[in-house]
């Protein structure tokens, strides 16, 4: 199956006396540059969970965003990053918040269902589009937060004379008080980051449990970035690329469909849960840290402290049949990963 492509918008492209336009009735397909995939990390560490007095739910009048969301560009990126690397051990689960600049295209043409439709939205919007902004949060697994900073806010080169990007969405981001000139001028490089994120002990590593909200874009953009490449046609070995990085996932917007009584977005959600945002909205440093208090105060409340793996762990809100989540565990984890290395291979030639 071939998607075809149709802008559904004008959007700024690099020269301003150009743009894109409809493509009508011709088949296109979303061409990225091939490039190399950064080699793979050794085996992980695991370190033991420490006992901390921050418990999960901070109230916002007690703390201030910059005692605990650390931001991030291009001149303090490293030394960052080497402090993940030792938080990681003792707090291994990450929520993860990603800005992007909206979405633009549209696919047009037969589709094997709704949610195959919605995979193909997913794919040519972040292989046209750039990342702007990445939030993780750590925790361990009690919901506790290492005493200080917690939450790290990338913030990436975005330029909004030559990238890609919907007007609306960049207002409401400008708007959230995200800094666009400083992201041209000292945003952090993709590939670098890719790089040091490769071998922080957050991805590849089964022990490190990743939170998140409706977040099929956001690891779209994270498979992106990691692989250096445009994303599968097909959704199951989208899936698959995304186990390997990423081999638990708990997505809080599927986790609502057992929770009859909450519904809405991330903010209508931490109110229902009488939760108190630290930072502001649209900015991924405090959305992430928003959506790993959801997480935790909903395992308290809906699932007894214990959530079904086989159930939840993998599935993603709008995608596929969750088969990010392992079905056979008798498969040979080394030979799982050199057949997935060989489809990103496949997809960088």
């Amino acid at each position: 199956m071939r998607a075809l492509i149709s802008l559904s918008r004008s959007v700024p492209v690099a020269d301003p006396g150009q743009r894109a336009e409809s493509t009508g009735s011709r088949s296109s397909r979303v061409v990225c540059p091939p490039a190399r995939l950064p080699a793979l990390r050794g085996p992980c560490r695991s370190g033991q969970l420490k006992a901390t007095s921050s418990f999960f739910r901070m109230p916002a009048a007690l703390v201030e965003n910059s005692q605990v969301i650390c931001e991030v560009w291009a001149s303090n990126l490293e030394e960052e990053m080497r402090k993940i690397r030792e938080i990681v051990l003792s707090y291994s689960y990450i929520a993860m918040d990603t800005e992007f600049p909206g979405v633009v295209v549209r696919p047009i043409g037969e589709f094997r269902s709704s949610i195959d439709y919605q995979y193909q939205l997913l794919r040519c919007n972040v292989d046209l589009l750039k990342i702007i902004q990445l939030g993780l949060t750590f925790t361990n697994e009690k919901g506790e937060y290492p005493s200080g900073i917690n939450t790290w806010q990338f913030n990436f080169k975005f330029n909004l004379t030559e990238d890609m990007y919907s007007q609306d969405s960049i207002d409401l981001l400008a708007n959230s008080g995200l800094q666009f000139q400083k992201h041209e001028e000292e945003g952090i490089d993709t590939l670098h980051f890719a790089e040091l994120l490769m071998t922080s002990g957050v991805v590849l590593c089964d022990n490190v449990k990743w939170l998140s909200f409706h977040s099929g874009y956001d690891f779209g953009y994270m498979v992106k970035l990691l692989t250096d490449s445009r994303l599968p046609e097909e959704e199951h070995e989208f899936f698959h690329i995304l186990n390997l990085f990423f081999p638990s996932i708990y997505d809080v917007k599927y986790l609502m469909k057992s929770c009859k009584n909450l519904k809405g977005g991330l903010q209508e959600v931490a109110d229902q849960l009488d939760l108190q945002r630290i930072g502001r909205q649209h900015q991924a440093g405090s959305d992430s840290l928003l959506t790993g208090m959801a997480f935790f105060r909903m395992k308290e409340l809906f699932f007894e402290d214990s959530i079904d793996d086989a159930k939840y762990c993998g599935r993603l809100y709008g995608l596929g049949t969750g088969v990010a989540q392992k079905q056979n565990e008798d498969v040979d984890s080394a030979q799982e990963k050199m057949s997935i290395l060989a489809i990103i291979n496949n997809m960088q030639q």
